[in-house]
């Protein structure tokens, strides 16, 4: 027997103290929750794609250093290419980022990078962390080391923060950049991490990344009219990828429940409405089916909701009640539709499409898109528009309605120049010359220029003076 208050509050005798058999209170609880999810109507799938980006701060950006703290505590150990973090990630959701603002938080502590492989180029995959929950949201690393890579964590094994240089002469090293190397293979294994973010954007500055940005013009100096007095010495040759102290990792949590039921609220408090394809997408530990044991226990604890919320996602979706009602917001779009288009890395969690939503399929198109690096989406109220391959040589488009690609290809030159990126030349779309396409009308009017190549868009182009 169970003994509580089990019969509505305003029925007759609340004071007294209720009993009811166990069995027959978990089948009223059974039919009730079947009673709420037969309750609410699934909303279209192109839903999702406009409710994402409202929930991951991209329609009403954060600010300052705690906007910055509250993205990471959403995107807690989700690896993405490391020159997206800061062109298209932190600058979507942060008003008036600036990289001293992360900085500011590694460098006191709050929050922690990890490295998750590289890239082709001097690229990699990076998560951001909460110190505070870093142990429950940092992957274990298997992979081997060398005997000097060995030396190096040996050395960082007895704590503290060491620069380059330093390394270089605990372990005897031959130079620093013998040094630095090691270090960023370390670093690519998810065993060590910076104090900073600078050795990261100094890596990128160096090469083909995937997402790269134009790179600023160097800060000038005043001539005063008398020069500085020769020493006779010359600075020491310093390795181009130097920057703040060097340290170990956290050693992930090895309590596998603990983990799992961390890993389970991140994804309520990253997407929302959690999906067997959001999962998937992110390779958690145990995949769908250890995520759902865990949300399954949130519900019967009345944390949150399992239902049919979004169209052809399956039966198998986790929400809370609050973000239900907020997702039905987004179930259609007002007459005339306003057309708010926004461009997205192709590995934003704020994009719906290849994770909780396939790709839309095209007819006698065999290429497919992804979520790669250097991949860029173009949304469109909700819709997959257009997408583009990195460097945009290769790009997909998902409509024929003329208005909708205006507005698909506005966004994207605007994210081009907002942020800076490189440059773009479009070769292909949908399998065919991109002169020869509906699509390039709408790219030439948005600001791309014809080239040898295709349609480009360079980088650091204005747009144009009308007069």
């Amino acid at each position: 027997l169970a003994s509580g208050f089990f019969l509505p509050a305003d029925s007759a005798h609340t004071d007294d103290l209720e009993w009811c058999d166990s069995e027959v209170l978990r089948r009223i609880r059974m039919r009730s929750l079947a009673a709420i999810r037969g309750s609410v109507e699934p909303v279209a799938p192109e839903a999702l794609g406009r409710f994402l980006p409202v929930w991951q701060h991209l329609t009403r950006p954060l600010e300052g250093v705690d906007g910055v703290l509250a993205v990471v505590e959403q995107l807690a150990g989700v690896p993405l290419p490391a020159s997206a973090w800061e062109s298209l990630i932190l600058p979507s959701r942060v008003r008036g980022y600036s990289p001293a603002l992360l900085d500011e938080l590694t460098a006191t502590g709050e929050v922690l990078w990890s490295g998750h492989g590289s890239l082709p180029g001097r690229d990699g995959w990076i998560a951001l962390h909460p110190a505070d929950a870093a142990t429950l949201t940092l992957d274990p690393s298997g992979d081997e080391v060398t005997p000097f890579e060995q030396s190096i964590l040996d050395a960082l094994t007895a704590g503290g923060a060491y620069f380059a240089a330093q390394l270089a002469g605990m372990v005897e090293a031959p130079n620093e950049q013998t040094v630095i190397d090691a270090l960023w293979n370390l670093t690519w294994s998810g065993r060590v991490t910076n104090d900073t973010f600078a050795p990261v954007r100094s890596l990128l500055g160096g090469g083909s990344q995937a997402h790269r940005v134009t790179r600023r013009t160097p800060r000038t100096r005043i001539f005063r009219g008398t020069p500085l007095a020769a020493t006779g010495r010359t600075a020491p040759q310093r390795p181009a990828l130097v920057g703040g102290r060097w340290s170990l990792l956290p050693t992930p949590d090895d309590d596998a429940t603990l983990r799992a039921t961390a890993t389970a609220g991140l994804l309520l408090e990253r997407y929302g409405v959690v999906t067997r394809g959001s999962v998937q997408s992110e390779g958690v530990p145990g995949g769908f089916a250890q995520v759902y044991r865990i949300l399954a226990g949130f519900e019967d604890a009345g944390h949150c909701r399992r239902g049919y919320f979004v169209e052809k996602l399956g039966a198998a979706q986790f929400a809370t009640s609050a973000t239900v009602d907020r997702l039905r917001e987004f179930a259609s779009v007002p007459e005339p539709a306003p057309l708010t288009a926004r461009t997205l890395a192709a590995t934003d969690p704020a994009n719906p499409y290849g994770a909780a939503l396939n790709w839309p399929s095209l007819e006698g198109v065999t290429h497919r898109p992804g979520r790669k690096a250097g991949g860029l989406v173009v949304l469109v109220d909700g819709a997959l528009v257009l997408y583009l391959e990195r460097g945009g040589r290769t790009a997909l488009v998902f409509t024929e309605a003329e208005d909708v690609l205006a507005a698909a290809a506005r966004s994207l030159v605007e994210t081009v120049r907002t942020h800076r990126l490189d440059t773009l030349t479009i070769e292909q779309v949908s399998g065919t010359f991109v002169y020869s396409h509906p699509a390039g009308r709408a790219l030439r009017d948005a600001g791309f220029v014809e080239s040898p190549k295709g349609l480009t868009l360079r980088r650091g182009s204005r747009e144009p003076q009308h007069a």
